[in-house]
């Protein structure tokens, strides 16, 4: 049973640059509002669309996953990211900066706070939006809501990175020659097909041959 709080609604959150181009959206955020204990799940409510603090006009590049990490320490509203202070990266984190390292050199990055990424037009984005802490499940409205992220993103010519099955189910939004699609980083299945992908100069190569500005992956 859902706890009441006193926390703003959630489509309150969702920056007004995104109500315009997700019309639908009101109705899927006011459905997950009534079905969704904030206070038992993460990231924070006043987190949860932390991905979307930006113009949806200058996204570049989508890299979609899975669920948000099953943790009020790490979650924090952008996909794979953690907050700078965090020591001991998830495991998916490491995976992804084992593959940036192997795809792209220089020197490993080892802070997994990844705004530096957003400020350049990359959006972090999960499939589901919020996670049960204690069915470790994500309510089946959020993939609706990122069902239409999707297409507007791919009406705006974004490249489209699809880690993991879920993820994957919004790769038919997008051309052929807009998405990237491997598995996903977990320990479970990064050798299934995540490692060797080099999906970070498969990117910057899609978006050079758009006349785009490469994304610098790694912070300086």
């Amino acid at each position: 049973m859902k706890v009441h709080d006193s926390l703003p609604a959630l489509s309150d959150y969702l920056d007004s640059r995104w109500k315009e181009v997700l019309p639908s959206s009101a109705e899927y955020l006011d459905r997950l509002e009534k079905e969704i204990d904030f206070s038992g799940s993460v990231p924070a409510k006043h987190l949860v669309f932390k991905a979307f603090e930006c113009d949806p006009n200058e996204v570049s590049v989508v890299i979609f996953g899975q669920d948000p990490y099953p943790n009020a320490e790490h979650a924090m509203g952008l996909a794979f990211s953690v907050n700078e202070n965090i020591e001991k990266l998830p495991a998916s984190l490491r995976n992804i900066f084992t593959e940036l390292q192997d795809d792209i050199g220089g020197v490993k990055q080892i802070n997994g706070e990844l705004s530096h990424l957003t400020r350049q037009g990359v959006l972090l984005l999960n499939r589901g939006l919020s996670l049960d802490l204690r069915t470790k499940k994500v309510n089946p409205i959020w993939y609706q809501f990122t069902d239409e992220v999707a297409k507007v993103l791919s009406s705006k010519g974004a490249v489209g990175v699809f880690w993991g099955n879920q993820a994957q189910a919004l790769a038919k939004y997008f051309p052929e020659n807009r998405k990237i699609v491997s598995a996903h980083p977990s320990p479970l299945s990064a050798y299934k097909g995540f490692f060797g992908s080099k999906p970070f100069s498969s990117v910057n190569r899609i978006l050079e041959s758009q006349g785009k500005v490469p994304i610098e992956w790694k912070k300086k």
